[in-house]
């Protein structure tokens, strides 16, 4: 049996959370698709943890956590978040599968990200520069390096044929790019033991073994349905298949697998980086919003921009991903609000309109606005849906009628403990 997580909106919906508090009913999390651009933040016992690679179940004893093929992988990067994990005594050796068909992002990838994104002027879609892009552009181009080939005797042949490629794509963006190849290179090369420390696993037949033997396994995406490459706002987007179908071609598992899809929200709309964003505030809402709710990205650092909920994006990220259960995060925010304001269509130089268009960037769109009370009651320490706040539980009862999809779990805070299942 396989269960399927994923984030509804641009990303930063609080997935990580949601993975670690359900980890306890699974044998193994899966993660299916992205790279270190993904920032799964997780606090719990006064800790605070940022997982790029990783999956999000890590901190729990039993189960096996699995990056699956459809990951690219950053040893650097990789190697840094092992480090930062030594203090919880985990045994990555047994704890954490890499599947051999997981493509790896070379220094020279983030050296065409950062060159692409510079001749782009300020046309940038927003990229966070950890070459993302060029990793997946390599993988369907059929000239990228997986973390089964490193285990070839050969594979420092096929490393410098691609390095060679890439160099030659450098000189073409004509950009003032100063770097030390040689020096980036040797963190890559010594970082390659901590992959090589964990399991490197034929992924798909791995996951096939394991629902044969009755295990239970969440899938964990990355960054959010709003960024697919296909169903997001295009070209302000990323390079993998952020929405339930990744999780086929990310992991090898049938869509007849898969049971329930959990779907992570906002109670509110944020969005790292550049692209379009109707409900966007540029007032003391917006920027209220991003204090309270400690709005920086936590791959980039970035400030995200704030914004009151878009049903007409949920209610389309609901229906592309078969979504069968919601989490509302981050309702605690909201606290204070005299009223919120919720989009349930939007106006176009063609009218009216309740579906998410072509193109979110036509200036000639704007949000149809209901406005709901608000409430003032502090949730942060509220442990069961019976104690919250009347107009809190009506803003629930609407979404849920709105979004026809039941909201499971209300998240009240960042800690693991502040999550209340209903």
């Amino acid at each position: 049996m396989v269960d399927l997580l994923l984030g509804l909106q641009w990303g930063d919906e609080g997935k990580g959370k949601i993975v670690d508090v359900l980890t306890q009913s699974y044998d193994i999390i899966a993660r299916f698709q992205g790279g270190p651009n993904a920032g799964h933040t997780l606090e719990f016992e006064g800790h605070k943890h940022v997982l790029h690679t990783i999956p999000s179940g890590i901190f729990h004893p039993t189960a096996i956590n699995l990056i699956g093929n459809g990951v690219v992988i950053d040893p650097v990067i990789f190697k840094k978040e092992i480090e930062g994990l030594s203090s919880f005594e985990i045994d990555f050796t047994k704890k954490l599968l890499i599947s051999k068909k997981a493509h790896l992002i070379l220094p020279t990838h983030r050296l065409l990200d950062a060159a692409s994104e510079t001749a782009k002027g300020k046309a940038k879609i927003g990229s966070t520069l950890k070459g993302i892009g060029p990793t997946y552009m390599d993988k369907t181009g059929r000239n990228g390096i997986r973390v089964g080939d490193i285990l070839a005797v050969n594979w420092e042949d096929r490393y410098q044929a691609l390095v060679k490629k890439h160099i030659r794509l450098l000189k073409n963006y004509k950009v003032d790019l100063e770097y030390d190849l040689k020096e980036m290179e040797k963190d890559f090369f010594s970082s390659l033991d901590s992959l090589k420390q964990c399991q490197i696993v034929d992924s798909e037949n791995y996951l096939h073994q394991a629902q044969k033997a009755g295990k239970k396994i969440l899938a964990e995406g990355a960054q959010g349905s709003l960024l697919d490459v296909d169903f997001g706002t295009y070209p302000f987007v990323t390079s993998s298949t952020t929405t339930a179908a990744g999780a086929c071609t990310g992991l090898g598992i049938a869509p007849n697998t898969i049971q329930d899809v959990f779907g992570i929200f906002k109670a509110y709309t944020t969005r790292v980086g550049s692209g379009p964003f109707p409900t966007e505030l540029f007032d003391e809402n917006g920027e209220r919003m991003g204090k309270i709710g400690h709005e920086f990205g936590a791959t980039t650092g970035r400030a995200r921009r704030c914004g009151w909920l878009d049903l007409v994006a949920l209610k389309y990220a609901i229906r592309v991903n078969g979504v069968t259960q919601l989490m509302m995060m981050k309702g605690d925010v909201l606290s204070g609000f005299a009223s919120l304001k919720v989009c349930t269509a939007y106006n176009t130089s063609d009218g009216p309109v309740a579906h998410l268009p072509f193109d979110l960037s036509d200036p000639s769109i704007q949000p149809i606005w209901n406005e709901i009370d608000g409430w003032e009651e502090d949730l942060t320490a509220m442990t069961n849906e019976t104690e919250f706040p009347v107009n809190f539980k009506s803003y629930i009862d609407y979404l849920e009628k709105e979004l026809e999809t039941p909201i499971k779990i209300v998240s009240v805070g960042p800690d693991r403990k502040q999550t209340i299942f209903r």
